[in-house]
């Protein structure tokens, strides 16, 4: 398939510049992508497709102030951004400068910090910091809003473009899908009886970055950190056992479930056993899913809106088709839902045969 397979026109008033006023008061998306049939819902009807023996996985990573402007030794500005820690002061950033930074040169930063250039690493530099890096961001960082949101960041972002469960640090996006959930949501999930779980996926700035070759084949994905612990991988197994869904709330966690389980040493050698056990999983991913690719523990997923020919818009069409996924953004288009990162959610059940083994 081509890049150019994955291209929709987009209003630009319907990319959203500001969450809703209630998290869960965004809309819902309901699409079966074994028939291609798709609803208009409210993202609090979610209890209504759930079942007491699903299981709903969340990224629980928690997003870093991840921007500052500094000044360089030539008085010149330059904007860097976090794309993750190294160690307590060093970390791999992207840096915007009228002119490049050469190794060993200092950048001046507020509050009296400075950082020094170590290296590079193809397009992103190597900096070490003269403070813990993360606790320097937490204070003096501006929350890295995505560039498709025209505006600068306000107080309010700190709050709204983090998920209620955040607890690891170390995320320069948010797992946005998990924006939509608020203290009500899960009240009403936990009073039906859908039970939850945890991974961890620290998402790079690199998920913002456009896919640059027609052939999908040629495209090498950005690293990223993730863990799926043991207690998730053992709720996993059970609700499989017991004949529920695994249910991704949102593509970084289908891309951690999926990652853990290509690594996995098969528990069985039946095939549905082998499809559906899960071992845990500690360390850095490129997967990058697209149509033809097979799912092996994730069976459903919420998902927001995404770009036009990107990785994330092409992993959903791997799980319900390129042709009924396109259609149904054509409908939410003409049903002026809200898209990308502050928008609104779709929830998707897979295509025949998306399911390795099924």
């Amino acid at each position: 398939m081509q890049r150019t397979d994955f291209h929709y026109d987009l209003p630009p008033d319907l990319v959203a510049q500001r969450p809703t006023e209630e998290r869960s008061a965004s809309r819902l998306l309901a699409l079966d992508g074994a028939s291609g049939a798709h609803r208009d819902l409210a993202f609090r009807d979610l209890p209504s497709l759930l079942t007491p023996r699903d299981l709903l996985v969340f990224n629980d990573t928690r997003v870093v102030p991840a921007r500052i402007h500094g000044l360089k030794e030539s008085g010149g500005k330059i904007e860097i951004l976090l794309e993750r820690a190294l160690s307590p002061t060093t970390a791999l950033v992207h840096a915007r400068a009228s002119k490049g930074l050469k190794a060993g040169a200092r950048v001046s930063l507020p509050g009296g910090a400075t950082a020094r250039m170590l290296d590079r690493e193809g397009e992103l530099f190597r900096l070490e910091f003269s403070v813990p890096v993360l606790p320097y961001l937490e204070i003096h960082g501006d929350m890295p809003l995505p560039p498709y949101v025209d505006r600068a960041p306000e107080p309010a972002d700190r709050e709204r473009y983090q998920t209620v469960f955040a607890r690891n640090s170390g995320a320069v996006a948010a797992p946005t899908a998990g924006l939509h959930f608020d203290a009500d949501t899960f009240a009403a999930l936990e009073a039906q009886g859908v039970k939850h779980a945890f991974v961890t996926l620290h998402v790079g700035a690199g998920t913002f970055q456009p896919v640059r070759v027609q052939a999908l084949e040629r495209h090498i994905m950005h690293e990223e950190y993730l863990e799926v612990p043991e207690n998730t991988a053992d709720a996993i197994n059970a609700a499989h056992a017991a004949g529920g869904r695994v249910i991704a709330v949102g593509t970084t966690v289908v891309r951690s479930l999926e990652t853990a389980a290509a690594a996995a040493r098969p528990v069985d050698t039946a095939p549905a056993a082998s499809r559906k056990r899960l071992l845990p999983y500690n360390g850095g991913t490129r997967l990058f899913i697209r149509p033809g690719d097979k799912f092996r523990i994730v069976d459903a997923m919420l998902t927001n809106f995404h770009l036009p020919e990107s990785t994330l818009l092409m992993l959903c069409a791997a799980f319900v088709g390129r042709e009924t996924l396109l259609a149904t953004y054509a409908h939410a288009i003409a049903a002026r839902y809200r898209f990308f990162s502050y928008g609104d959610a779709m929830f998707l059940t897979p295509a025949g045969g998306a399911l390795e083994g099924a």
